[in-house]
């Protein structure tokens, strides 16, 4: 018999795709800017998009590290979510998340490809995020984020008239890195998250100790392999039901065959 969390969570996955809308639209709202921007949100989207109303994590944390100061307040904050739900953020509110969702919905020749390298998003947040910011001043992992040329970049040069005059080199290397991600995400899922995502790096290593945890009767899971059919991050979920790729979206509670699959238990 199903667990009272593994009930809730389960009504959450089978309402995933509105509570994903939602989340896209609460953090894009504008009309709480004033209040609201200042905050980091639970997920990657661009602080710099016209609409957006609370603050990139990452954005944030490479706020500080230009500055050379401990970001004491954002790492709090991804802690505190991480402490809480793990991954969860990535497969129920990220903005980006969600294109990559719907994406690879679209009828194209699907790609798949293996999880054993994923830990390039450490990479990612370690030089990209850190390393290199830390050192230049510059902001690098925000200037090429195709979630941010998307949310942001676009929209501003639309928006603003005054700006096209300055596009130039980096502006048109923004565009191929998000238009390589937008044909990527149609043929393999969720390639952002897997490989790049240096939020999804920061909140990992938080699956195994968080509050929320899956767990695998393996007497009664028949090895099927419905849970990677249906997994966002293509994993098989009774090899580590709490691996650090798993972004808890319950896509594999909702579809196993056995119900082996549980939370908190």
């Amino acid at each position: 018999m199903e667990n009272l969390s593994t009930r809730f969570w389960l009504w959450v996955a089978q309402r995933r795709r509105l509570i994903q809308l939602m989340s896209a639209l609460t953090l894009n709202s504008y009309v709480t800017q004033h209040i609201t921007k200042g905050l980091p949100c639970p997920a990657l989207n661009c602080y710099a998009c016209p609409a957006a109303s609370f603050a990139c994590p990452i954005g944030t944390l490479q706020h500080f590290v230009v500055r050379k100061k401990v970001p004491l307040y954002v790492l709090g904050v991804v802690a505190l979510v991480g402490l809480i739900v793990g991954r969860a953020s990535c497969g129920l509110f990220c903005p980006f998340g969600f294109l990559q969702d719907l994406a690879y919905k679209l009828p194209t020749r699907k790609l798949r490809l293996p999880n054993r390298f994923n830990w390039t998003r450490t990479v990612v947040l370690g030089g990209l995020v850190v390393a290199i910011p830390f050192i230049t001043r510059e902001t690098w992992f925000c200037k090429l984020c195709p979630a941010g040329t998307l949310e942001a970049g676009i929209p501003m040069v639309l928006l603003e008239p005054s700006l096209r005059s300055m596009i130039g080199t980096m502006y048109w290397l923004k565009i191929g890195i998000l238009g390589t991600f937008l044909g990527w995400m149609t043929v393999t899922k969720r390639p952002f998250c897997r490989w790049v995502c240096p939020l999804g790096a920061l909140w990992s290593p938080f699956n195994p100790i968080s509050s929320f945890r899956l767990s695998v009767d393996q007497e009664r899971c028949i090895r099927c392999n419905r849970c990677q059919t249906v997994c966002p991050m293509d994993i098989r979920v009774y090899e580590n039901a709490n691996a650090a790729a798993c972004i808890r979206c319950m896509a594999c509670i909702k579809e196993c065959p056995t119900q082996c699959i549980s939370v908190g238990e």
